[in-house]
């Protein structure tokens, strides 16, 4: 395979990665947008192979030799990855996302390390005669610091991201809560200007050992920057993560001066960053902060002081609320992670379905970031095949509330808190979904237990809201037994 036909298969394969981006901004397009993914890879692993061939015989080695470990690689990776995403439940998906981040930053560090150990193997430079270690040209041995230390960072981020989206490990920093201590922004900037020194040495010195040191100070800077973060802040983090992951490969990518790595990469990176930067905006975070790791201090601050009391609410039976949505002409609702737990998105659909044949029009708002990473509430409607013409974002649907006879709120908490618009509290600023606006509202929790922000919400006190508690899966279904 000439180098000419490697470059142009790799502008294809590019190519479908942009129409991949291009169809997975909207649902309706997600299918064909997944298929381009599907498809820019495969002739992006292909053209890899073939890439590898040509530089063998460039080397004069044998090919075939190293056809096994590549297969072998390809049967391993793409075996695991199939097995993972049939096996995975959608409410799992944001802790896969968080792996498979994870295993892209490693991949980088992997490869970094094997470019400065023997960089006449990947043609950076030629192999010396006399067998001592051949000087990498500054511009490489950049480009390989800057893609192993955020490839660090990436790894262990992705790590304490997996344990905070899971819940279930006991390891304090797995826990959903902040970890905060006194001077942890001050470390955090120390040990980055260490990062820094340490590149700049080993650009001047090209020692393995300083190398080695720089990865190892980079996965600890990477539990650093997550572990201040509550789980309210994970869909930023996701997104985030998935940035750094991007960056990573492509600056491997111009170390190995690979074009697929680059365009690929870049795309990622640029594609994660600007959709955290909309996360922050949903959120009212600050994006700088965001990168810096330093905006979990607020949301521990207000965990902190948001102590509740005992307050009288209006609480009902799923029979009521069954009751009031069959007398209602509009009915909004508003799915969170309550909703995702309690794998209740199936039996929404149906309750949707027998109010919208008794002539009820049904929408469904979505918040940015409701969930545990960004679109987790559209991956479960179109699970459950709720026709797209039907979920609108928070943007589109906030004006109809006013109008709406019903919003019926399930397992979301924060991100229809009243509390947005008052100013001093400490989700000030925040977008919300508008629900309180609505005639009567119907919020479905497990208990009266704090969001992630860990603030009261007033939305549940007020006259026109009825509470009915329970699992979200069981409490539905019973209304779609009740709706005459």
């Amino acid at each position: 395979m000439s180098m000419n036909l490697i470059a142009l298969l790799y502008l294809v394969a590019s190519v479908c990665f942009i129409q991949a981006l291009k169809g997975l901004s909207h649902p309706t397009t997600s299918i064909r947008g997944n298929l381009f993914g599907m498809v820019g890879m495969t002739i992006a692993v292909l053209t890899t192979v073939g890439l590898i061939h040509q530089q063998a015989a460039d080397l004069n080695v044998s090919f075939s030799e190293g056809l096994g470990y590549v297969l072998g690689a390809l049967v391993v990776g793409g075996g695991a990855g199939a097995i993972m995403a049939k096996r995975v439940e959608m409410t799992k998906m944001p802790e896969l996302v968080a792996f498979m981040h994870s295993m892209i930053g490693l991949a980088a560090v992997f490869i970094a390390v094997a470019v400065v150990a023997e960089p006449y193997a990947f043609q950076i430079v030629p192999k010396p005669a006399d067998g001592s270690l051949p000087a990498i040209p500054v511009g490489n041995l950049l480009e390989l610091s800057l893609g192993a230390a955020i490839g660090a960072i990436t790894f262990s981020g992705s790590v304490i991201a997996f344990g905070k989206l899971s819940g279930k490990y006991k390891f304090r920093l797995f826990q959903g809560a902040p970890v905060v201590f006194q001077g942890q922004h001050m470390l955090n900037l120390v040990l980055g200007l260490a990062l820094v020194a340490l590149i700049g040495t080993f650009m001047a010195t090209q020692r393995m050992d300083l190398f080695l040191a720089l990865i190892v100070l980079s996965f600890i800077l990477g539990v650093l920057i997550i572990i201040p973060i509550g789980g309210a802040d994970m869909p930023v983090v996701v997104s985030m993560l998935n940035s750094y992951s991007g960056w990573a490969a492509a600056g491997i990518g111009f170390s190995l001066n690979n074009s697929m790595l680059i365009i690929a990469g870049s795309l990622v990176g640029s594609s994660g960053a600007i959709l955290s930067y909309i996360m922050c905006k949903a959120m009212n975070r600050s994006f700088f902060n965001v990168i810096l790791g330093g905006f979990g201090g607020d949301a521990a601050a207000a965990t902190a002081g948001g102590a509740q009391q005992q307050r009288n609410v209006k609480s009902g039976s799923a029979d009521d609320a069954a009751f009031i949505l069959g007398n209602a002409e509009s009915v909004i609702i508003v799915p969170g992670y309550g909703l995702a737990v309690a794998r209740a998105q199936h039996a929404v659909k149906e309750l949707a379905a027998k109010l919208t044949e008794k002539g009820v029009s049904v929408k469904y708002a979505i918040h940015p970031v409701a969930g545990r990473m960004p679109g987790h509430m559209n991956v479960l409607l179109a699970e459950a095949e709720v026709p797209y013409d039907q979920v609108h974002e928070m943007e589109d649907i906030n004006a109809e509330f006013g109008q709406a006879d019903v919003a019926i709120i399930l397992g979301a908490n924060d991100v229809v808190n009243p509390a947005a618009h008052v100013k001093g509290s400490p989700i000030y600023g925040m977008p919300i979904l508008e629900a309180y606006k609505a005639k009567t509202v119907i919020v479905n929790k497990r208990s009266m237990a704090s969001g992630y922000a860990g603030l009261d919400n007033e939305l549940f006190y007020m006259d026109k809201t009825m509470m009915v508690f329970g699992d979200a899966k069981k409490v539905v279904e019973d209304m779609v037994k009740a709706v005459e």
